[in-house]
């Protein structure tokens, strides 16, 4: 197990040593800690040697221009210059949460952006001000639409947060596939097959083989095959990508240039990086503020008194599980895997840090 703090100032002293600034490094280190903490380690510092290999590989920029192209009181459009996602997409959240302060709702589309951790992190800064918010963004393309061999979408998650008034808000964080790459990236690391329904192979033939996306295979949609609705994890992950990137012009589905060594960038097409679509709602732009937490409070304890089923001690509500794990991970630490444990000890080793 090791210290949150320990983690946390290991973080932030490699993208220091990246070229952020302090308190940009802080900012970044926050997002992947908050990963970990919450138990969503596949967007936590496993991910740090990515975003190193992309700087190194002059993919981003750590001084991007953060530039508003076009905006509305409501709505903007901003372009990330080439920036790391932990440090453009922070901003463009904040600047959702300040339009709809004066406009009720706010909305802001993100280009020329890369990986901004979990899309919870946005979606619940936006509970500090009585407002819901919502975050989302496209990825690699490697979610095969229904009926289709390629994969030609990302995993594209949504995250929608729900402030309550008694009860903990409500915080649903998920990818709009049936897996995220991560996690079948644990799997590979750690020897094992994935279970059944989640991917295919190259002729689109379903398959277990943890390590199939080395090879020309494909994450499937939500649901799998159409007679379990993969047409409608389709429409899901297919909106994500509309809005994450045909709204503010980045690489969509497949014309998404991919950050992964062995993903091949079929199209050719010019990088315009990734995008992220972020919204933030008053709630008193319906009702009091008051009313409407009384109302998340009724719905919220409506669904914990459901009987379980056999084996289930209680209803889980979104959010529960990842609040919990953010209070024990802080008192009795953090564990890490083998595949993130070796790249951090290969950046210690790389720049000279202590670990």
């Amino acid at each position: 197990m090791y210290d949150y703090q320990v983690l946390f100032n290991f973080t932030q002293t490699v993208f220091e040593k990246m070229g952020l600034s302090v308190e940009e490094a802080r900012q970044a280190a926050n997002i992947l800690m908050r990963a970990e903490l919450r138990n969503i380690s596949t967007h936590g510092l496993v991910r740090l040697p990515e975003y190193v290999r992309l700087w190194e590989n002059k993919r981003i920029t750590v001084t991007p221009k953060f530039t508003v192209v076009h905006e509305t009181p409501s709505t903007a459009l901003v372009d990330g210059g080439k920036g790391l996602g932990l440090v453009t997409a922070p901003k463009a959240m904040k600047l959702a949460i300040e339009k709809a302060k004066t406009a009720g709702t706010g909305w802001v589309a993100v280009r020329n952006s890369y990986h901004f951790g979990i899309a919870g992190y946005y979606a619940m800064k936006a509970l500090e001000n009585n407002m819901i918010g919502i975050a989302m963004t496209n990825a690699n393309p490697l979610v095969a639409p229904t009926f289709s061999k390629n994969g030609m979408l990302g995993t594209n998650p949504i995250a929608v947060a729900v402030p309550a008034g008694e009860e903990p808000p409500f915080v649903a964080d998920f990818a709009t596939s049936p897996v995220s790459r991560g996690k079948v990236d644990v799997f590979e690391g750690e020897g094992k097959d994935a279970p059944d329904g989640l991917l295919q192979d190259a002729k689109g033939n379903p398959t277990t083989d943890s390590s199939i996306l080395r090879n020309g295979g494909a994450l499937r949609t939500l649901g799998g095959d159409v007679a379990h609705g993969g047409h409608k994890g389709f429409c899901l992950t297919a909106i994500v990508d509309i809005f994450s990137a045909v709204f503010s012009g980045a690489n969509f589905g497949p014309t998404v240039v991919p950050t992964l060594g062995y993903v091949e960038n079929k199209t050719g097409a010019e990088d315009r990086g990734i995008g992220h679509f972020f919204g933030a709602m008053r709630i008193d732009a319906f009702q009091t503020a008051e009313a409407f937490k009384a109302g998340m409070d009724g719905w919220i304890r409506t669904f914990r008194k459901a009987v379980p089923v056999a084996g289930q001690e209680r209803i889980i509500i979104p959010g529960d599980p990842e609040r919990v794990a953010e209070k024990v991970n802080l008192e009795k630490g953090i564990s890490l895997g083998d595949k993130t444990l070796n790249g951090l000890k290969q950046l210690a080793e790389k720049f000279g840090i202590p670990f």
